[in-house]
This record gives structure tokens, C-alpha cells and sequence, in this order.
């Protein structure tokens, strides 16, 4: 089943996982280096990368019903931090990711979903540009000890996506 639906009124309908639970992100504790690249400018097909390093260091809360992480680093010699927070609700089976950063200072609309077979799939509706847009989060802990985390937009409801960031992590 596809993890995500739009209904008739174009809301999204997604669905947790099986085998979604509070572990599902036990993989990312600790501290990490991250290769970043990341398209220079969205929904325009743009073809150029640009590629930086950060690094990300996670921690649970909530007794294990959450975690927050820290991602640092420079761009265009300015220095950046972002912060995450993670949220399993036991009652719906879904994880809702909140990220806020040093530049807007506001949270972003949560994505919401849960993993399936090692991969997460998070998704949330969206302004971009003026355009709305659906967001979409996949979190690929195939490889626990080597995650990549992966961001995409799509400007026709889901039926094709811009894919505009990865992530891939390496422990420290």
C-alpha cells in the first residue's frame, strides 16, 4: 500500500507502517558527519548541486517517545544551525518531524509517516514559493551505520517528484 493518499477534498491520508513503533529512529542516536547536496534553487529544473558538510548529533526524549537533534554548519560563510524534533504518537503508529533553523526561526508544518523495511516516508503539505506543494521526507536506514536522508517537492500532488536534498550520514 502506498503511504500516501490524497481524499477527495485533497487532504493527505497517510498510513502507518506494520511495524512502525518508537525504535524507528534509535539508528540515528549519536553524533555524525554529514555529506550534504542540495539543488541550488527548487521547482525551476535546476541541475546544479551544491555540496557541503555539516555535522548532526541526536538524542531521545520523552522516554524514548522522541528525539531532537542539532545540524550545524556554514553556508555562503555565514554559519547555520537547524534543529529537529521528533515525535511518535502510540495511538496513530506515526512519527511527526518538525524542523526549525537559524534563518526563519519558526517551525516548520510537521511531516508525518513511519518506516517500512528500513525506509521511513514522511510527507506534509506545503507552501513553496507561492506554490503549494507536498513535501516528502524518506529516511533509508537499510544501512543503520550509513543513513541517507532524502527531501523532495512535488507541485502536481504527488505525481512527480523534484528530489532536492540528501544527506548521507556517517558516524562519528
Amino acid at each position: 500500500m502506498d503511504p500516501i493518499q490524497l481524499n477527495t477534498e485533497g487532504d493527505l491520508i497517510i498510513t502507518p507502517s506494520a511495524s512502525s513503533s518508537q525504535h524507528d529512529f534509535d539508528f540515528l542516536q549519536g553524533r555524525w558527519q554529514v555529506h550534504n547536496r542540495k539543488l541550488k534553487s527548487r521547482l525551476n529544473n535546476c541541475t546544479e548541486w551544491t555540496e557541503f558538510p555539516a555535522t548532526q548529533e541526536l538524542r531521545k526524549i520523552l522516554l524514548g517517545m522522541g528525539n531532537t537533534d542539532t545540524f550545524s554548519t556554514t553556508f555562503d560563510g555565514k554559519p547555520f544551525e537547524g534543529m529537529t524534533l521528533r515525535l511518535f504518537n502510540p495511538a496513530t503508529r506515526l512519527w511527526s518531524i518538525y524542523w526549525a533553523d537559524s534563518n526563519m526561526v519558526t517551525m516548520d508544518p510537521p511531516v508525518v509517516g513511519s518506516f517500512h523495511e528500513g525506509v521511513g516516508h514522511f510527507f506534509t503539505k506545503d507552501t513553496y514559493n507561492d506554490q503549494e506543494i507536498i513535501v516528502r521526507f524518506n529516511w533509508d536506514a537499510t544501512n543503520p551505520a550509513q543513513p541517507v536522508w532524502s527531501q523532495a517537492f512535488s507541485a502536481d500532488k504527488g505525481e512527480t517528484w523534484e528530489w532536492n536534498w540528501y544527506m548521507y550520514f556517517t558516524r562519528v
